[in-house]
């Protein structure tokens, strides 16, 4: 792929990455009780945590999304996005292995968002990858940017 178009379809994708999480972090800013209830579907918090990341994690998506539309610390945000997507990645596959019949809370703070299933655990890997790759792009494009001056 010709150097423009890499560019281009790389500046896509780290906008449709931001999107959605510009859009998952504002529904559950909308309705932090549903969201917390959420979360503690997934029993991997002890309950005193629940509310607290609750209150945390969907300003952290709408923050880290929108840094990556304006292009301001990039490393950081795809950072924390990578680490996101991980913790994500392992709750689905915790209530996949416990077998539970649970809505993710990705982007829906009601019962009628997306079941955990095998359709979700893919999303989640397609993200992890994609955020990975998004990230190590920003790191070798500033190496690069280091080694020409």
């Amino acid at each position: 792929m010709k150097s423009e178009t890499m560019k281009w379809f790389v500046l896509a994708l780290r906008w449709i990455v931001a999107l959605l999480f510009i859009y998952s972090g504002f529904i559950k800013i909308m309705n932090p009780a549903a969201f917390a209830e959420q979360v503690d579907n997934y029993r991997l918090v002890p309950y005193f945590l629940v509310t607290l990341t609750a209150a945390i994690l969907p300003w952290l998506e709408l923050f880290c999304g929108l840094l990556l539309i304006f292009g301001r610390w990039l490393h950081g945000a795809l950072l924390i996005l990578v680490v996101l997507n991980l913790v994500f990645l392992f709750a689905v596959s915790s209530a996949l292995a416990q077998g539970l019949d649970i809505s993710c809370g990705c982007f829906s703070t009601g019962n009628e968002g997306t079941r955990i299933g095998i359709k979700k655990l893919i999303e989640n890997v397609m993200l992890v990858l994609v955020s990975i790759a998004l990230y190590l792009q920003v790191v070798f494009k500033s190496q690069d940017r280091l080694i020409n001056n």
